[in-house]
């Protein structure tokens, strides 16, 4: 009953944490958008206002007139328009997911046993949760102090954009070496989420507080609080991309349980901001390929590093060989021929029946309809691995993630390397 309740509470929070990003990034998105599609007023009156800039737009059988003021207008209305709570109820609910799928079971979701790092690799669970507090923490404090020292009068963001271009660089290698391929994607989203949201709590608002402060006042706003507002809203909506495949990246073992997966990762990282940059330029009436260009390479270059190993195929066509070269030699020296060929013919079949039974009996625990793993109430992503007809719909995925070394999770049902080679080289 504990683990269905935990699972359910997966699905609440998944389902909130996915309605509040996607209202979150779409506001976000919509007013980046509407910031680099102003045009200038042509009305004088509206000159005389103060209006720096004017959108009209038509939609859901309506005209909207959007207007942005460069100064104070001459009044406020009380119902301002505050845009906080979707970015607030995103991490919290990305963050109550992390803690009930991750630090719930850290050893198995969290630790890397297979890492470089001795110290890493033999974390407990409960130093390996406070390491990824640390992670997050460490990742908005490093990012917010970049911005500070390069450019904290917003005059420097170029050189400030390639700093946060290399630290994330560096939070991909670490998360990598530090923590298990599914949580190392994750949580270098999470960094970059984490980022994301902060700005919006210690920067952004507080900064729009004062503004609109001063004007009730009667007073001039400081200019560096929109400047600063702009700035951490620009790196926001470069992020955007990068994080939603982050998160998505759990259903791809492809990707996280690769050698080089923080090259694959940053690859990504970089090809999202490269094509939101197309977007936002096309909002400004500037269209340059040249970006998305770059992105789709960047990503065929990630497909280039993630492909899989022919070497294990070869190595599988050479044993082929010479067990055919044995099979013509006995028969040459007048051996049964039909003999020999069941001889074989039942060796197979014995070495495919000893991998299937190796899977069922390291991966069923987890995968199967009624899994004895406290961990799970149902089959991880529906695959059941009980019997050797379910077992031979997933080889290809099989072999690749037990290869790699990603599955089982935290080895937790200790599978050997040679069991893992046998099931590498095994050709049903």
């Amino acid at each position: 009953m504990e683990a269905y309740l935990l699972d359910f509470a997966n699905l609440l929070l998944r389902w909130l944490h996915v309605i509040a990003a996607i209202a979150w990034i779409g506001e976000s998105i919509y007013f980046v958008m509407l910031d680099n599609g102003l045009r200038s007023p042509k009305a004088d009156e509206d000159k005389k206002k103060g209006v720096f800039g004017e959108m009209w737009a038509v939609h859901g059988g309506g005209f909207y007139h959007n207007q942005k003021y460069a100064s104070a207008p001459e009044k406020l209305p009380e119902d301002l328009h505050w845009s906080f709570w979707k970015s607030y109820a995103t991490w919290l609910s990305g963050f109550g997911l992390f803690v009930l799928l991750y630090m719930a079971n850290p050893s198995f979701y969290l630790v890397n046993p297979g890492s470089d790092w001795a110290w890493a690799a033999n974390l407990t669970g409960w130093q390996a949760n406070v390491v990824a507090l640390l992670f997050l923490l460490g990742g908005w404090v490093v990012y917010n102090e970049l911005c500070k020292r390069i450019s904290p009068n917003m005059d420097r963001d170029g050189i400030l954009s390639l700093a946060v271009a290399v630290m994330m660089v560096v939070v991909a290698y670490l998360s990598t070496q530090i923590f298990s391929g599914r949580a190392a994607f994750l949580l270098t989203g999470a960094v970059m989420a984490t980022a994301m949201s902060a700005n919006v709590f210690f920067w952004i608002i507080p900064g729009q507080s004062r503004m609109v402060k001063a004007m009730k006042a009667g007073e001039t706003p400081n200019p560096l609080d929109g400047k600063r507002g702009k700035q951490r809203s620009v790196h926001n909506t470069y992020f955007t991309l990068p994080v939603v495949l982050l998160m998505i990246s759990n259903h791809y073992s492809f990707a996280y349980s690769h050698d080089l997966a923080w090259v694959i990762m940053t690859l990504f990282i970089f090809a999202g901001a490269l094509i939101r940059q197309f977007f936002v330029l096309m909002h400004a009436g500037q269209i340059k390929p040249a970006y998305p260009a770059a992105g789709v390479v960047l990503i065929l270059v990630a497909v280039w590093v993630g492909a899989p190993s022919v070497s294990g195929g070869n190595d599988a066509k050479i044993a082929s060989a010479e067990s055919s070269s044995a099979v013509s030699e006995a028969a040459t020296s007048g051996a049964d021929a039909s003999g020999k060929d069941a001889s074989v013919a039942d060796s197979g079949a014995e070495a495919a029946g000893h991998a299937e039974q190796i899977i069922i009996d390291r991966c069923a625990q987890c995968h199967a309809e009624n899994p004895s793993h406290e961990g799970f109430t149902a089959a991880p992503a529906g695959v059941a691995l009980e019997t050797p007809e379910q077992v031979l719909r997933q080889v290809s995925q099989i072999k690749q993630v037990v290869a790699s070394g990603y599955m089982p999770l935290g080895n937790v049902t200790q599978m050997t390397d040679e069991e893992r080679t046998e099931i590498a080289n095994w050709s049903p």
